[in-house]
């Protein structure tokens, strides 16, 4: 699959999913995970195959440029929303990649039902913001990827010690 072409409107992405929900006379489950992926490192890749393990298609959802800007402050994002959805996509562990303006999910969680909400080891079962909507919809929340040991911040702030070195 062409990576573009796994960057979809909500619109698409809902009948995307309802093809695959009935695909083959059984049903895939459907993950979705979320985040900024600002600058793409190691966490953010073992967080989405962590995340696809948990089911049969991955949806990324990306915050765009000024969901970012208010989550992370000023200066962010560094890369635009189009670029890092082109990154994610080029992923093999991911399906689908949507770009959304909430500061959270829980819209995304209404609209495409997914069975399992994936959120990284930065949260906890009882931190994660949309907990409570994807309980009353049923969806399972999962936490997945490795320790956080990577984060986008520090590596900008080591990107900006060694130029002034």
């Amino acid at each position: 699959m062409n990576t573009r072409s796994k960057i979809l409107t909500r619109a698409d992405l809902v009948g995307r999913l309802t093809e695959h929900r009935s695909k083959g006379g059984r049903s895939h489950k459907i993950v979705l995970a979320n985040g900024c992926f600002d600058v793409l490192h190691a966490g953010h890749v073992r967080y989405l195959q962590a995340a696809r393990r948990q089911g049969d298609v991955l949806v990324v959802a990306i915050n765009s440029d000024s969901s970012t800007r208010s989550l992370k402050g000023a200066g962010r994002p560094i890369l635009r929303a189009p670029d890092r959805a082109e990154l994610v996509a080029a992923l093999r562990a991911v399906d689908y990649v949507l770009i959304f303006d909430e500061p959270d999910v829980r819209a995304l969680l209404r609209e495409l039902r997914p069975d399992v909400h994936a959120k990284g080891t930065d949260y906890t079962l009882q931190s994660v913001p949309e907990r409570d909507e994807a309980a009353r919809l049923g969806i399972r929340v999962a936490i997945v990827g490795d320790p956080k040991e990577h984060s986008t911040r520090d590596l900008i702030e080591r990107i900006r010690r060694s130029s002034h070195a």
